[in-house]
């Protein structure tokens, strides 16, 4: 029987971590009214992302969900070390919800091994392993491409599309990201939208010069 002094834990770790984008915004801008927050937009992509990858690779789908709305719940105020820092924060978060209390513990194994835009060595839990492909996933393809030029939009600075584009090329580490994929469906899709991102730009280049003119 569900206890009823509980918060449920799918709500309540969508409000710690929608807290957690606002004071990103606010640090990094000094106001959180700004056009995109692109912290959320990251952690509700990998979120879907993550679900269907369970769906596909028989993953507990309960995990890699209130994993992905955790992982970066600490990445502005711990920068690097907000893996581990996310993973305590999990430990002492969800034991005040009605989440699974034998499931904490993998939540917080995967939120600690979500770090790293590539990988030398493959992660060999597949909660591990679905959390850290849906978060790569969503940092490659039309997807990246919309939350980071909305990311750079929503600051201070003046960019231009000659910077843009710029900026995408380099990220050179992608087709390393593509390399370090896990399951079969993420290695996929991280293939095909490693074309889908190289292509636009590609594209978008040949206009702002005119060689498509040729």
């Amino acid at each position: 029987m569900t206890d009823p002094t509980r918060l449920l834990w799918r709500e309540a770790a969508q409000e710690q971590m929608h807290a957690a984008t606002l004071a990103e915004l606010r640090g990094r801008h000094g106001t959180d009214q700004v056009s995109f927050n692109y912290r959320w937009e990251h952690v509700t992509a990998v979120v879907a992302l993550a679900l269907r990858l369970a769906e596909l690779t028989g993953a507990d789908a309960e995990t890699v969900e209130a994993a992905a709305w955790l992982h970066d719940v600490c990445k502005f105020s711990h920068g690097e070390q907000h893996p581990q820092a996310g993973a305590a924060f999990a430990r002492d978060f969800l034991p005040t919800t009605d989440f699974p209390p034998d499931k904490i513990e993998a939540v917080a194994a995967a939120v600690a091994d979500h770090m790293g835009l590539w990988r030398d060595e493959p992660l060999t839990v597949l909660e591990s392993q679905v959390l850290w492909d849906a978060d790569k996933l969503a940092k490659i393809g039309l997807t990246a491409v919309f939350h980071w030029t909305g990311g750079a939009l929503a600051g201070h600075k003046m960019h231009t599309l000659e910077r843009l584009i710029h900026r995408a090329r380099a990220n050179d580490w992608l087709p390393r990201t593509v390399a370090s994929m896990h399951t079969p469906p993420a290695r996929r899709a991280a293939a095909a939208r490693l074309v889908a991102f190289q292509q636009l730009y590609a594209a978008l280049e040949r206009e702002l010069t005119g060689d498509d003119l040729i």
